[in-house]
């Protein structure tokens, strides 16, 4: 996957390979005075290493999806405005991360270190964690994660589309178990995707099936 969808609170953000918030400054989307949420996590030798995701209150934002040792790239990304919305909402029930501490204090696994951070005008504030049971800051987290999810899908589709067209079938498989879990925040983001898979005459049969059936199954639940 090379485009789709923590941390030391002292150091990450002041390690320049990782692509700090200032130097992705030029991706803001929003006015000076416009609220920003990201989420960034990082989780050594795992799939991906790497998920930096920024939304603006107007939804629009970028998302930088890779391993540690790969060159920030950060990709144009809109959400619906329910779910922009409903991102904000959570963040203000968490005090937009102002001095809040969501970390359990009891020792587990390294999970992988999630930052929240909210950025407007010259305000800005942050939290860091490996794992919360603060209910608003999981369900933030679970968008987040869907997100990435599903632009982790779609470059998977489109990238065996162009280079295996053979291996299309099982990322269709995992596209569909992920829809039917309810992973995929804005499943109709993956609607133009499976329709160019549904009507490519080089892709075989049993994949432009389960393209089709799926973007059906997911226009009748719109």
């Amino acid at each position: 996957m090379n485009v789709r969808r923590s941390i030391a609170v002292i150091s990450l953000f002041a390690l320049a390979p990782l692509g700090g918030f200032a130097s992705q400054e030029a991706a803001h989307a929003g006015a000076p005075d416009t609220a920003t949420i990201t989420f960034r996590k990082v989780f050594k030798s795992s799939y991906p290493e790497f998920v930096e995701i920024k939304v603006t209150e107007a939804g629009t934002g970028t998302f930088d999806i890779r391993q540690l040792d790969e060159s920030p790239n950060p990709q144009p990304l809109t959400l619906g405005p329910q779910l922009a919305q409903r991102v904000f909402q959570l963040a203000a029930a968490l005090h937009d991360f102002d001095g809040i501490n969501l970390e359990m204090r009891r020792r587990i696994a390294n999970l992988g270190q999630k930052t929240f951070r909210y950025e407007k005008g010259g305000e800005a504030h942050e939290v860091t964690f490996n794992y919360t049971l603060n209910d608003s800051a999981n369900q933030l987290l679970d968008i987040f994660e869907g997100i990435s999810r599903e632009e982790g899908d779609i470059s998977d589709l489109q990238r065996t589309m162009r280079y295996d067209r053979l291996g299309v079938n099982d990322v269709l498989t995992q596209v569909q178990s992920d829809y039917q879990q309810k992973l995929l925040p804005e499943p109709g983001e993956l609607l133009s995707t499976l329709d160019a898979i549904a009507s490519d005459d080089k892709i075989i049969n049993i994949a432009r099936d389960k393209a089709r059936n799926l973007a059906s199954h997911i226009r009748l639940a719109r």
